[in-house]
């Protein structure tokens, strides 16, 4: 485990940048990186991130895109974004895996696991040499448990199947805690950060006893794929606890659901549904399970409610603290403008700086979001700098008392 205060992170507001690159739910390859205009305005993007504190950044190398051919990589343009990040000062977060395979493989293919390894070791190797003196952190797979849901059960990217979400899951995670291992072997300094959705699974109202214990394994069920890397269940792949440095949830508003009707649980009402669980009491069940220091890897809102759900997760997170939750770090994901997967003419206002399928490139800061944001960071570096002050009181007077 991390020991506290030895946190590699830059700054503990983080931000994201949409960075997936699969076939979507038609069929058809999308490289959100580019439609957004962040892969040739990286360096713009992180000046403007930086000018509110942020100096934290989750990215993705594209897989799809930087494997030219099989076992043939060319990393230029994640060169050029690293080279933007340096200018200014910017911690990048790498994702080996944001959804998106090359056009000629899907996780159920005989060659998955070799040709993710290779992506994996190629990448450390170049990271190692291009940035000889830096740190890095990746994710191996980003939501294991969302994606091979989407591409297993639900039929909307690759392999587009159904009733396989189990498969799809058990060999990405093969592949995960191989790649994990080679990148470890070229680099022990290696940091690796799970990024999976957290949820809360609820069951109807006036539920009988059967309804009860299927909303509990289905909201179990969510564990799976760091139980699998960890070594929990599945021992046979080869998983372990010191796989792990960091465990990342993300999480949004609707990521609470009645079990078997998929109708979200409300989070803005007046009188809030009593099975709506906050963020705090979730993050506490999952430290309490691993035992590894926590960050907030994904959140965010559309349209106008952007300002009331950053308020809330900023309490959720203080709470977290209180409760004696290691948690690192929190990561504004989108913190730029994207379009939806499936229809890309459909924007969804999510980020910072709004755009739209007539001006994707475009960065019009969303004022009262930017407000939400800076109000958030004080508060929690108020609270932080109040808690570090009561340690430094309570261990004078201990060291008094001897």
């Amino acid at each position: 485990m991390i020991e506290k205060n030895q946190s590699p992170f830059r700054s503990f507001w983080m931000a994201g940048f949409e960075c997936s690159d699969q076939l979507n739910h038609y069929g058809n390859r999308v490289d959100l990186s580019e439609i957004t205009g962040h892969l040739t305005n990286a360096a713009t993007d992180y000046n403007l991130i930086k000018s509110i504190g942020i100096l934290t950044v989750r990215e993705g190398i594209r897989w799809s895109k930087i494997e030219t051919q099989p076992f043939v990589f060319d990393f230029t343009s994640v060169a050029k974004m690293i080279d933007a990040a340096k200018e200014n000062g910017i911690q990048q977060i790498w994702d080996i895996c944001h959804f998106g395979y090359p056009d000629d493989l899907s996780p159920l293919h005989p060659h998955f696991e070799s040709r993710f390894v290779a992506v994996c070791s190629a990448f450390a190797n170049f990271f190692k040499s291009y940035c000889p003196n830096e740190q890095l952190i990746v994710t191996p797979v980003n939501e294991v448990g969302f994606i091979s849901w989407l591409g297993g059960d639900h039929a909307s990217t690759t392999p587009y199947a159904r009733g396989m979400g189990w498969d799809v899951k058990y060999s990405l995670i093969r592949a995960y805690i191989q790649g994990i291992k080679a990148m470890k072997a070229i680099d022990a300094s290696v940091k690796i950060l799970t990024t999976e959705p957290l949820v809360n699974i609820v069951p109807p109202l006036n539920a009988n006893p059967e309804m009860v214990r299927k909303a509990a394994e289905d909201h179990e069920i969510q564990y799976q794929a760091v139980d699998m890397l960890t070594g929990k269940i599945c021992p046979e792949l080869g998983g372990s606890d010191d796989l792990i440095d960091y465990l990342g949830f993300n999480f949004y508003y609707n990521n609470q659901w009645i079990s078997n009707e998929f109708t979200f649980l409300p989070w803005a009402n007046l009188e809030p549904d009593p099975r709506f669980r906050g963020l705090s009491s979730l993050f506490l069940e999952a430290y309490q399970r691993y035992n590894k220091p926590i960050l907030l890897t994904e959140t965010s809102h559309s349209g106008e409610h952007r300002p009331n759900w950053i308020e809330l997760i900023t309490k959720e997170c203080i709470k977290a603290f209180d409760l004696g939750v290691q948690l690192e770090g929190v990561c504004l994901y989108p913190i730029i403008d994207r379009p939806d997967w499936d229809h890309l003419h459909v924007w969804h206002h999510s980020g910072l700086w709004d755009a739209d399928a007539d001006h994707p490139h475009d960065r019009n800061l969303y004022s009262p979001y930017a407000d939400a944001i800076v109000l958030a960071m004080q508060h929690i570096e108020k609270h932080q700098a109040q808690r570090k002050k009561n340690d430094e009181f309570n261990l004078s007077g201990f060291l008094n008392i001897l």
